[in-house]
């Protein structure tokens, strides 16, 4: 059967085969309401169990790993980011392929090496694993100037230190869930658990910390800035350690017996007790108040129930509704088997993609006639220049599940099908 087109929306999928289903009368709309912004005192969030991996560490991954011994992977059925006391367990969105070949970026020697499937892993400190962070950026990928990512795992209780960017962090949960909590330049404080599917965003200098709670977390991190390094993040410790101690009494109106036991480096990553079940215990407030439920850090994306389209469905979180990320906009797209993203390209602004499920491949058309086709597996980066046209196909026998980040107030895009449907037929018919 011919391929056919689903037209009426402006973000659609389609589908390689087949009819068009109707669209349900009850069908939820793209955007979600007011009510998904923020914290609420009546919200719980289920932490849900600790994601159960099944793997086997090499005798060198306990090793000592200051020592650096050769980790050979090929045969390791599920081989994980750990090296003696540091990093953590991983449980996906990855490329296993990739990973069993790379084992020193999987698992690095050293510490403060980055990757996001082509970069090296950085793993968090402490007497147990507590985490670890991959990163892309442009000196991985020169093309993604406009903005660069971060996924990371927090192990249970484990925290993301203090700490603040100069870029502005945008994040969805890919797993598990966390607490998170920030001040703003007024003095205005914030809290709020948040879970697989949910959304935050910290404006630049906003200091914030994360603690994963009972099964830990995973998140992905997206920065407004291709060049941002995580090794650019202004931690706590860092300040601590780069101030005399007597400044900091002063500052603090504290002695200076108490900073005695200041680390002797920077924490990042870090394990740490189990947060307060009651969140209440944790909501801080001054004379400032709390930030504005308008002007939250959080949005709860989860609840949203997804828009169904022909091919699979589509959630879109923008300025629209979650207005504090005011330059952000996004689509969580999933594609069925058989399926795919149109052909489309955005005006305005690059496209920062991220694979959290299944596999796919993507061709971008740049004029005058160069064409790329990529494959991408859960776990893997694309990034599409702003104005150039691209597609997404599942190639896959399971879903295919993909966020798509704009630098935009509104999450908007043109479609080839529903340009042409437009165009009257003597504008490119040939005689």
């Amino acid at each position: 059967m011919k391929a056919q087109f689903f037209l009426p929306l402006p973000l659609a999928l389609l589908p390689l085969v087949g009819s068009v289903p109707a669209p349900r009368a009850s069908n939820p709309p793209l955007r979600g309401s007011e009510a998904l912004v923020g914290y609420s005192p009546t919200e719980k969030i289920a932490p849900g169990p600790k994601p159960d991996i099944k793997c086997s560490l090499l005798p060198a991954q306990t090793a000592d790993p200051q020592l650096g011994e050769y980790l050979d992977l090929e045969k390791v059925e599920n081989p994980q980011p750990i090296r003696g006391n540091t990093g953590g367990d991983d449980p996906g969105p990855r490329n296993y392929y990739y990973d069993k070949i790379n084992s020193d970026k999987l698992a690095p020697p050293r510490n403060r090496q980055w990757f996001h499937d082509q970069c090296s892993m950085a793993d968090g400190l402490g007497i147990d694993s507590a985490g670890w962070a991959r990163q892309e950026n442009i000196d991985v990928m020169p093309a993604a100037t406009e903005m660069a990512g971060v996924d990371m795992r927090l192990e249970p209780h484990g925290y993301r230190e203090l700490h603040w960017h100069v870029a502005a962090e945008w994040s969805l949960v890919l797993n598990g869930s966390c607490r998170i909590q920030a001040v703003n330049e007024n003095g205005q404080t914030f809290v709020d658990d948040v879970t697989a599917g949910d959304l935050w965003f910290f404006p630049p200098g906003v200091p914030h910390s994360i603690q994963a709670l009972e099964a830990g977390v995973e998140f992905l991190l997206v920065f407004d800035d291709g060049a941002f390094s995580e090794d650019n993040t202004f931690l706590a410790s860092e300040v601590f350690l780069h101030t005399p101690k007597s400044v900091l009494a002063q500052d603090l109106g504290v002695d200076v017996s108490a900073f005695k036991n200041l680390p002797d480096d920077e924490l990042y990553i870090f394990g740490g007790t189990p947060a307060p079940k009651d969140i209440e215990k944790q909501n801080v407030t001054t004379p400032a108040g709390v930030i504005p439920r308008t002007q939250s850090y959080s949005y709860h994306l989860s609840e949203q129930p997804a828009h169904e389209v022909a091919g699979g469905s589509v959630k879109i979180a923008d300025p629209a509704t979650f207005p504090i990320a005011s330059n952000f906009s996004a689509a969580i797209v999933t594609v069925h088997p058989g399926g795919m993203r149109e052909i489309h390209w955005h005006p305005t602004s690059d496209e920062w993609t991220f694979f959290i499920q299944g596999q796919g491949r993507a061709t971008l058309f740049s004029a005058p006639q160069s064409a790329n086709t990529f494959d991408y597996r859960a776990g893997d980066v694309a990034y599409f220049p702003k104005s150039n046209s691209h597609y997404i196909q599942n190639t896959g026998d399971e879903d295919l599940v993909f966020v798509e980040v704009l630098q935009a107030d509104l999450f908007t895009d043109i479609a080839l099908g529903q340009w042409l449907a437009s165009t009257p037929g003597r504008s490119y018919r040939t005689p």
